[in-house]
C-alpha cells in the first residue's frame, strides 16, 4: 500500500540486488501459507490472524516514534483517522481473517488461487471508484485470469466443506480488493506516511480481529512452537518483509515489482506440494499458469 516517492537512479548491482530482495519476501510471504496451514491444526482461525498482525503491530509501532513519524501523528486529522481505521477493519479484520478461515477449510493452493482474483477485481472496481481504466491488453489479462479460475474449478464439483471455504474466500477477495482501492486512495492524499498508513491500519484491524476471534473462538492454549510460528509470521514474514519490500520498490519498476509478485501463486503450489502434500492435475496445473499469466497482464501498467 506504500507510493514510492523516489526512485533512485538503478545500476546493474543495485537493480538485480532489489530483484533478488523482491523475490525473499515473495518467498516469504509464500511461506507463510503453509505455516498458517501447519498452526491451524491447533489454533483456531481468527484468534490466529489476530495474534500475527497485532504482533506485527507491535514491532512496527516503536518506528512512529521516531524523528519525523513521531511529529505527524500530531497532524492527523479526524478524517484521515477514520480512513485509516476502516483500512484497518477491510484489509486486516475482514480479509486476513477471512483468508485465515478460508485455510481452514481449504487446500493453500486453492485459497491462493482465489485470492490472486483480487488483482481482477481491483481493476474493474478502479474503473468507478478511481476513474481508472485499464488498457485493452489489461482487459485481455483479466479474461486469462477467469479463464484460469474457471478451468481450474472446472466441473466444480466441490465438498460442502470446500464450498464453505470458497465463499469465505470470495468475501476475502472482496474484502481485500476494497482496501487495495481505499489504500491507493489514502496514499494518493500525500498527508500520511506510508509507516503511519501500515502500523495505524494494522493496529486497528488486528485490535478488532483478535477480539473478534476470540468471542467467536476463545482464545487458544498455545505451546511453545504455537508461539513461535506466530512470532515468525509477525516479525519476520510481515513486519520485516514488509520493510524489505518498500525497499526494493525504490530501483524496481512497478512492472517489475508487479511480475515478481505474481510469482507467488506458483512459489505457494510448490511450497504446499512439497510440505503439505498438496499435488494438482494437469487441468489444475494449466488454471493456475493462466491465472498467474493474467495477473501479471493486469498488473501491468503501460507508463511505469
Amino acid at each position: 500500500m506504500a507510493d514510492n516517492p523516489s526512485i533512485p537512479a538503478k545500476t546493474g548491482s543495485s537493480r538485480l540486488a532489489g530483484i533478488f530482495q523482491a523475490l525473499l519476501v515473495t518467498f516469504l510471504w509464500s511461506t507463510s501459507w503453509v505455516i498458517i496451514k501447519f498452526g491451524l491444526a491447533d489454533i483456531p482461525a481468527l484468534p490466529f490472524a489476530g495474534l500475527r498482525y497485532f504482533v506485527a503491530f507491535l514491532c512496527l509501532l516503536p518506528f512512529t516514534f521516531f524523528g519525523r513519524p513521531s511529529a505527524a501523528w500530531k497532524k492527523l486529522s479526524g478524517r484521515e483517522w477514520a480512513l485509516l481505521g476502516f483500512l484497518g477493519l477491510i484489509y486486516y479484520a475482514l480479509t486476513q481473517g477471512a483468508q485465515f478461515l478460508s485455510l481452514s477449510y481449504l487446500p493453500a493452493m486453492t485459497a491462493s488461487l482465489i485470492l490472486n482474483f483480487t488483482t481482477t477485481v481491483v481493476a474493474l472496481g478502479g474503473i468507478a471508484l478511481l476513474a481508472e481504466r485499464p488498457s485493452p491488453m489489461q482487459w485481455i489479462g483479466v479474461l486469462i485470469n477467469l479463464a484460469g479460475i474457471l478451468i481450474y474449478f472446472f466441473p466444480a464439483d466441490l465438498p460442502s466443506n470446500q464450498v464453505i471455504g470458497v465463499i469465505v474466500a470470495i468475501v476475502g477477495v472482496i474484502a481485500n480488493a476494497g482496501s487495495s482501492i481505499l489504500g491507493r486512495y489514502v496514499n494518493r492524499l500525500g498527508s500520511i506516511s506510508p509507516l503511519q498508513v501500515t502500523t495505524v491500519s494494522m493496529g486497528i484491524g488486528s485490535v478488532l480481529l483478535l477480539i473478534a476471534g476470540v468471542f467467536a473462538q476463545g482464545f487458544p492454549q498455545l505451546t511453545l512452537a504455537n508461539w513461535l510460528a506466530i512470532l515468525w509470521l509477525a516479525v519476520v514474514n510481515t513486519a520485516v518483509a514488509f520493510t524489505l519490500w518498500n525497499t526494493s520498490l525504490r530501483v524496481l519498476s512497478a512492472m517489475e515489482s508487479s511480475i515478481i509478485n505474481s510469482t507467488m501463486l506458483i512459489q505457494i503450489a510448490v511450497l504446499a506440494w512439497i510440505f503439505l502434500g498438496e499435488r494438482v492435475n494437469w487441468q489444475e496445473g494449466i488454471g493456475m499458469l493462466l491465472a498467474a499469466a493474467g495477473v501479471m497482464i493486469v498488473q501491468t501498467r503501460r507508463k511505469e
